[in-house]
This record gives C-alpha cells, structure tokens and sequence, in this order.
C-alpha cells in the first residue's frame, strides 16, 4: 500500500520538525491539499508556504488542488518538482485537456471525484490518466468521518480500470485509518491519504507504517 500523509494536519508552527520525521518514516508520498476558499468552503496554503515544504520533502510530492480553475497553476506545481498534479472533475470542464496540460509538464496525472459525482463519469478519461483519487469525506476540512459508501466506489472504480486497461492507481482521501484502511485496501484501493490518523499520532512513523503493512 502507499502511504501518502496529508500535510493539511501537519503543525504549522514545526513544518521543519514535521518534515524530518516524514523524510525518515515509511510514508512514500506528501499528500499537499490546496484550497481557495470557492471551490471548497476553506483556504489552505499557496505556493510560497509549499515552496518551503519542497525544499524540506525527501519525497515525492502529491498534490491535489481543490480549486477552481487549476489549469492555471500548471507551471507552479511543475516548479515545486511535484510528482503528481491532481484536479477535480466537477472543477474541469475542459478535463482532457487539463490532463494533457499535465503530462506535457512532465507530470503524472490524476483525476479527483467527490463523494457524490458517480464513477461512471471517469469512462471517458480513465485511459488518460495515472491516478483517481475517490474523497471519502466532503473535501475542505480535515478530520470528517469517512463515508462508508466510498468501500463500493472503490471495487467499481476498479472493475472500470480492469475493462478498459487503464494504469490508473486507486488513492482514497478522507477518514482513513487503520480500521477503514483495511476495507478500502480489500476493495482494491492503491493509495491512502491520511492527515489527522498520521499527523495526530503518538508515533506518525508507526502510524504510517501501519497503514502501508495493512
């Protein structure tokens, strides 16, 4: 399983003492949640604050834009060196295009669905694409509970990547511990985000070496 800890639940008076135990623990990805407040009801951090946390990660970068309009920000998170650049369905009309954008960047790309937009709307992009992540909460806000219905998103999702020999890896954001970790790797989820479970622990390390050994 990989391991991605979202950093929307990292102390942000320590980003350095946060990113020296991350670099050393067994998480493989920073998870990097960016919000501007229209497209989700709150604001997280720009690019000057990532900036820093880049130049601090020992890892590959994994960033997910709650925003409207994220074409825009292509070149930005290009330059942060991310590893994956992920946008919204419901944020892109143009969504196809998004992806090129994307991949032209050197990126690799992936697609966010909310907990109320069907999996069926991915049949046309889901060979495009490297990565879905499925929100097992209403994005925004950290520490929601997860939506249980997210468990059969997943086993569709994956039974669409099957018929249509689409890469695609499965990444689930929202609510994720080792209790729902565990159901979301059976159904056939790849990846998991985790802030508070990781971020809250009395050992993050061991919190993210329990979800990757699930």
């Amino acid at each position: 399983m990989i391991v991605s800890p979202s950093l929307l639940s990292a102390d942000f008076a320590d980003l350095k003492g946060e990113m020296q135990w991350f670099n050393q623990s067994p998480a493989d990805w920073l998870h990097l949640d960016i919000m501007d407040g229209v497209f989700v009801p709150n604001i997280s951090f720009g690019f000057p604050v990532l900036k820093h946390v880049a130049r601090l990660c020992r890892k590959p970068l994994d960033v997910h834009l709650m925003i409207v309009q994220p074409e825009k920000f292509v070149q930005e998170v290009k330059e942060l060196g991310a590893y994956l650049m992920n946008v919204h369905y419901e944020a892109c009309p143009h969504l196809h295009r998004v992806i090129g954008q994307i991949h032209e960047a050197g990126m690799k790309a992936g697609v966010t669905i909310n907990p109320a937009t069907p999996v069926s709307v991915l049949q046309d992009i889901i060979e495009d694409v490297d990565l879905v992540l499925l929100m097992s909460v209403n994005p925004g806000f950290g520490g929601q509970k997860f939506i249980p219905h997210t468990t059969r998103k997943v086993k569709e999702l994956r039974e669409l990547i099957a018929e249509t020999g689409s890469k695609a890896l499965i990444e689930v954001d929202g609510g994720v511990n080792a209790e729902t970790g565990k159901l979301l790797k059976e159904a056939g989820a790849d990846v998991l985000v985790a802030g508070s479970y990781v971020f809250n622990a009395p050992d993050p390390a061991e919190a993210c070496a329990l979800l990757k050994n699930l």
